[in-house]
């Protein structure tokens, strides 16, 4: 049987068309998961490093903890103690502090002050036990010296913070932390003659807190977390972690391959895609930075890292790629009785959508292809439409994501100011800009003097009403060049990085002094409260950015013990 021109030509412009259309439906698909799947690295990079800072963050503030128990007047008093009957009266205020401290930080295992003397005596312990904060009796009270954590403290100067390595808890009689992933954090307590009497030591629940700081991630996401060696120290399956606790040793880099370059120090942060044969279940994408840990990055750090699911990312382009095979097989079908009549528009439609897929792809341009057409043409063009507008989408929400995630880690979350880190930052360009142009620039602290008793007699509620608020005055007294930011508690900052004469930063004290001082309405009642203002001024009170918040600082502090509601420039008082 012998076919004629028409139908040999039909059946390759059908074939033709086939094979155009597989190609725009594969690399649309593979275009928007390559697209897709950068997009979720960039964010899920952005959400370690949030949650590498937030970890660091709280490392800090359990320091500052250690730091205020040792500063304690109780502390030395007890350590030194010749007096039992005082002692045993001191040692219980203390254990009530501590008790107090642990109600408000679950993830605190134990608290003690621990003797230089007597081998380490423990001198008072409170654990926590279940739902329970105990005190442990005398009698239960054990030796520590032989501890790494106590003779590495003991040396320590006043001010200066130990971390332990981040190990198994098996100390005995420890209560809830036995047998649990732990970090220890040490301080000396030290007389005022400048003798070591003893130390602070605060046992942390170390899969508690990245519980805490993982809460407003995804459920999606899953944790990762490694000594310098590469040792797991938190695995999303519990039983690979801390395995050299066992004898054996369970690596991160022999997983992640390309986390060896950042226990080797070449880089700080990694991104990667484990797929096939290393992760049959549908593969991950994982992040990964270092991060310092008790000292120099570059000789003490952990690797942290996220990961989710590879489908949950690739999820969509999956479902509009078997749509886009399903229309591409109809067509095909339709192709080969209709090919002689539409050979040359199945040409030019195709054409256009692959100039439209390849602009998307390298552009993220929208190109809106005609699908006025009621053939199969026409649903094509109308399906990659959707695909299109449904990338871009998710493309959008991605971004959003990710700008949401750098805005918390860069702003308070109860006022809506510039956190430490962004203060800082603008504070090192302002120094370095006035050290540029030879102007001086002003650095102003600013304390509410009565906000803990407000706080502790009204509630929580109110002392957060009356921190946004007042932070809405302050805004309102600078100009828009200035920035206002919050430390933490009722402690705030203003930089002023043009001023011409210190004058101009004393009347903006003066000016925010005066605005706070008036009646706050709150919850339907007036408050009043004063605030203390340091005053520093470049490059009169300081050439670095350092030196300069220290001033401000010191300056607030006069203020504040002056009588308050007062403004202070540095060395002299207004």
């Amino acid at each position: 049987m012998r076919y004629g021109i028409g139908f040999k030509l039909g059946l390759l412009l059908a074939s033709f068309s086939l094979v155009a259309m597989g190609i725009v439906g594969y690399y649309a698909y593979a275009s928007g998961r390559a697209t897709l799947l950068l997009a979720a690295q960039r964010d899920l990079l952005t959400a370690t490093q949030v949650l590498g800072r937030n970890f660091q963050a709280s490392i800090d503030e359990i320091s500052g903890d250690a730091l205020l128990l040792a500063s304690l007047q109780t502390s030395p008093v007890i350590a030194g103690a010749h007096d039992k009957a005082a002692a045993d009266r001191d040692k219980q205020r203390l254990a009530d502090t501590f008790t107090a401290l642990m109600a408000v930080h679950p993830h605190y295992f134990q608290i003690r002050l621990i003797g230089a003397d007597d081998h380490g005596l423990e001198l008072v312990r409170v654990d926590r036990d279940g739902d329970k904060l105990t005190r442990v009796p005398a009698a239960d009270l054990q030796e520590k010296a032989h501890y790494a954590y106590v003779f590495n403290t003991l040396p320590l100067r006043r001010g200066q913070v130990y971390l332990s390595d981040i190990t198994i808890n098996h100390e005995e009689g420890a209560h809830s932390g036995l047998n649990k992933p732990t970090v220890r954090v040490a301080t000396p307590v030290v007389a005022d003659d400048g003798k070591v009497l003893g130390l602070i030591v605060i046992n942390l629940d170390l899969n508690g807190l990245f519980a805490r700081l993982k809460s407003d991630l995804p459920n999606a996401y899953q944790l990762y977390l490694s000594n310098h060696w590469g040792d797991y120290l938190i695995h999303p399956n519990p039983a690979e972690a801390f395995g050299f606790d066992q004898g054996r040793r369970i690596l991160i880099q022999e997983f992640f391959e390309p986390v060896a370059a950042l226990i080797s120090g070449k880089s700080a942060s990694v991104v990667t895609s484990i797929e096939g044969a290393q992760q049959p279940a549908n593969g991950l994408v994982a992040a990964f930075v270092r991060l310092p840990y008790g000292g120099s990055v570059e000789k003490n750090f952990v690797i942290l890292g996220l990961s989710q699911p590879l489908e949950n990312v690739v999820r969509e382009t999956r479902r509009l790629g078997w749509n886009t095979v399903q229309m591409i097989l109809a067509l095909g079908v339709l192709a080969v009785v209709l090919a002689a009549l539409v050979s040359r528009a199945v040409t030019g439609s195709l054409r256009s959508m692959v100039d439209a897929m390849k602009r998307f792809s390298k552009e993220q341009v929208v190109s809106e292809l005609p699908a006025v057409r009621k053939d199969e043409i026409g649903l094509l063009a109308s399906s990659l439409n959707d695909m299109q507008t449904t990338l871009v989408a998710n493309m959008q929400e991605l971004n959003e994501s990710r700008q949401t995630l750098k805005h918390l880690a860069q702003h308070d979350s109860l006022t809506g100011l510039p956190n430490r880190a962004l203060f800082d930052d603008r504070l090192r360009q302002a120094v370095s800009q006035a050290r540029r142009d030879h102007t001086r620039m002003a650095v102003l602290f600013v304390d509410l003097d009565e906000f803990k008793l407000i706080n502790d007699s009204r509630g929580h509620h109110v002392g957060d009403l009356l921190l946004h608020a007042a932070a809405s005055r302050m805004e309102a007294c600078v100009r828009n060049v200035d920035t206002v930011g919050r430390l933490g508690g009722d402690e705030f900052v203003v930089l002023l990085p043009y001023v011409e004469a210190y004058q101009d930063a004393l009347l903006v004290a003066e000016k925010i002094c005066h605005a706070l001082n008036q009646p706050f309405d709150l919850d339907g009642r007036d408050v009043i409260i004063s605030s203390s203002i340091g005053v520093a001024i470049y490059p009169e009170h300081g050439s670095d950015e350092l030196t300069l918040s220290k001033s401000a600082d010191a300056a607030m502090y006069l203020a504040k013990e002056s009588g308050g509601n007062r403004a202070r420039l540095f060395g002299h008082l207004l």
